[in-house]
């Protein structure tokens, strides 16, 4: 599996949180109160400049109520081929893992399709995603520990698991070049 360095989409992150704050009819303050981030950073995301973490999207789409990709997935056109190492992959604060998304859940769907890469080190944390989000992960390759924080489970190549998104959970590589497909249902 291709490394993705891709960027954060800077541009469609910063016209997606407006127009869901707008939509939403919270300020900038109350956006920021609610996703634990100082009102300057949601500012500066607003307005295209910063480099967003995972962990600060995933932060602001609870605070928004809106899953992940309503921020980070562009307009997306009839037909959309997303090759190998390209797609807005974004980076944590906490490990070496990127989310890349694959497609979103169009209006009134309910899930999302990721490639995740990881390596071995520091194990992401994610805090509870919306409620009623549960997580379904495909490994591609290498091997990991994944699951909520009180019940992880180890899972290699070919393995599948699914679990509760909406309560604490862990992603921790244990072999380089760890890959995985990662659908996220939203209710």
């Amino acid at each position: 599996m291709p490394d993705n360095q891709t960027s954060a989409p800077l541009t469609t992150i910063a016209e997606s949180l407006r127009r869901e704050r707008t939509r939403a009819g919270l300020s900038l303050s109350e956006v920021a109160k609610r996703a634990g981030i100082a009102k300057s950073t949601l500012s500066q995301l607003e307005s295209g400049s910063g480099n967003p973490s995972i962990e600060t999207l995933w932060a602001l789409g609870v605070a928004l109520e809106v899953p992940f990709s309503r921020l980070v997935d562009p307009p997306r056109p009839r037909v959309r081929v997303v090759r190998a190492g390209e797609g807005p992959g974004v980076t944590s604060e906490q490990a070496h893992f990127i989310g890349t998304l694959l497609a979103s859940c169009p209006p009134h769907a309910r899930r999302d399709i990721y490639i995740i890469t990881m390596e071995p080190g520091s194990p992401r944390k994610a805090d509870p995603h919306i409620p009623g989000s549960v997580e379904h992960l495909i490994v591609g390759a290498g091997r990991l520990r994944t699951g909520p924080a009180d019940d992880v489970v180890e899972v290699g190549a070919g393995d599948y698991t699914t679990f509760p998104g909406d309560v604490p959970h862990v992603y921790e590589a244990l072999e380089p070049g760890t890959w995985a497909v990662l659908v996220m249902e939203h209710v």
